[in-house]
């Protein structure tokens, strides 16, 4: 009887780990791996942007893997009080269609100057497209800073966005704002 036992279980358990590298699977094939991600990344940076591999090494060391990125580019300026504007079109691992995305956000803080970016922003936990249109808290001045490529990040709801930025411009100094995702272009960045 308990050779019977021994011998179910033993098939339940091997039954049980063929299932493990299936589900595995299926949920990796949803996300970015990070070969992936430098690579998109470097293309859409371009020769400037040295430090692209080592920010994402450091997002995917904190984050892991993301099912989606956003490519755009951006402009901002500051005075203590800050305004950012920007457009992109974001990609799902899961999804073969693109879509169009829009930001704009004002900041406040100890900040100054202005500039225009490249931004690679990777998303993670994003289970509908639609849900990208929120608005994203965020700190920036605290974030990681290699070789000319910047990132912080961004959570609502369980959706975390990394933005890395590269580009050409002076700002310093620190801030709090947020960035309001939306379909189309708005002037009024609240």
């Amino acid at each position: 009887m308990s050779d019977e036992i021994s011998r179910r279980a033993l098939a339940l358990g091997l039954g049980a780990s063929a299932l493990l590298p299936a589900s595995a699977l299926a949920q990796n094939s949803d996300t970015y791996t990070e070969p992936e991600i430098v690579a998109a990344a470097e293309r859409f940076f371009g020769a400037g942007a040295e430090g692209v591999a080592a920010v994402v090494s450091h997002v995917f060391d904190d984050l892991g893997r993301p099912n989606g990125y956003i490519q755009g580019e951006e402009g901002s300026g500051a005075i203590g009080v800050g305004l950012r504007y920007g457009d992109g079109r974001l990609r799902m691992k899961s999804r073969s269609s693109v879509t169009r995305v829009y930001w704009q956000g004002p900041s406040v803080g100890f900040d100054t100057g202005g500039n225009a970016s490249k931004v690679f922003t990777l998303v993670y936990n994003l289970q509908n497209v639609d849900d990208i249109f929120h608005r994203y808290p965020g700190v920036e001045g605290t974030a990681y800073f290699i070789g000319g490529v910047g990132v912080n990040y961004q959570e609502r709801n369980g959706v975390t966005l990394a933005p890395m930025r590269a580009g050409v411009g002076f700002r310093l100094g620190a801030n709090i704002g947020y960035l309001a995702y939306s379909r189309r272009r708005r002037l009024n960045p609240f």
